[in-house]
């Protein structure tokens, strides 16, 4: 089963006064695996970032001037995502700066939803937790992911985030960052090593024989019951 979690920022709140997707972050994930899989591009939105924005995610307008648009990375992006499971939070927002990006292209793309099964997380977590804050954020306070690290808002980070909260919410959590070397060397460890690093050897007691007679004498107990099934 391959799931891609997606998050996009973007110049400004509203799609509808013309604000433009400025980073999209991807993270992949196998068989409930984070795997070293992603996909993370800025953008140049050939626009201004509203303040607002800027002040959530720190991107500034001069430093999307070298980046490349839209148009130009599409074919890549669709070709990371085509055929996954898609997991959004607040599904609606990302996808409706992704179908108004679609438009700008003068191509014939299809909704999202034609080419990925879509998942709204944020739809989740308020059926799970009717009544209290479903942000990222409060998600990751309430499922103990670390998100310390979150200064401010980008793409990859909080796709990151996202998966870890996903998959804490549907039973089990990794990290993208935590198999990712911080070093220029390419990552190739497992993620067998990743999970067995810095684990402490465990301490074993056995059974004494007092502790085993007494075992011996429940054994017996049971089978003269014919209950016993453990020898």
């Amino acid at each position: 089963m391959r799931q891609v979690v997606l998050d996009t920022e973007t110049t400004g709140m509203r799609v509808e006064d013309g604000n433009r997707i400025i980073e999209i972050g991807c993270i992949e994930m196998i068989n409930r695996r984070i795997t070293n899989k992603h996909f993370h591009v800025y953008l140049n939105p050939d626009r201004d970032v509203e303040a607002g924005a800027q002040a959530v995610h720190g991107i500034t307008a001069e430093f999307l001037k070298d980046k490349p648009r839209f148009a130009e990375i599409v074919d890549e992006l669709m070709a990371f995502v085509s055929g996954a499971e898609l997991i959004i939070h607040n599904a609606p927002f990302d996808l409706a700066y992704i179908h108004a990006e679609f438009a700008l292209t003068k191509r014939a793309w299809k909704d999202m939803s034609a080419y990925c099964a879509i998942i709204d997380t944020l739809q989740m977590a308020r059926r799970m937790h009717a009544g209290q804050r479903n942000n990222l954020d409060a998600l990751c306070k309430r499922y103990g992911v670390d998100h310390s690290k979150r200064e401010h808002h980008g793409a990859l980070l909080d796709a990151d985030l996202l998966a870890q909260v996903y998959l804490a919410m549907t039973g089990g959590q990794s990290s993208f960052f935590d198999t990712t070397e911080t070093t220029t060397t390419t990552v190739t460890q497992s993620a067998q090593t990743v999970l067995s690093s810095g684990r402490q050897a465990l301490f074993v007691l056995k059974a004494d024989q007092a502790e085993l007679a007494e075992h011996d004498r429940y054994l017996e107990l049971l089978k003269k019951k014919g209950q016993c099934v453990w020898e």
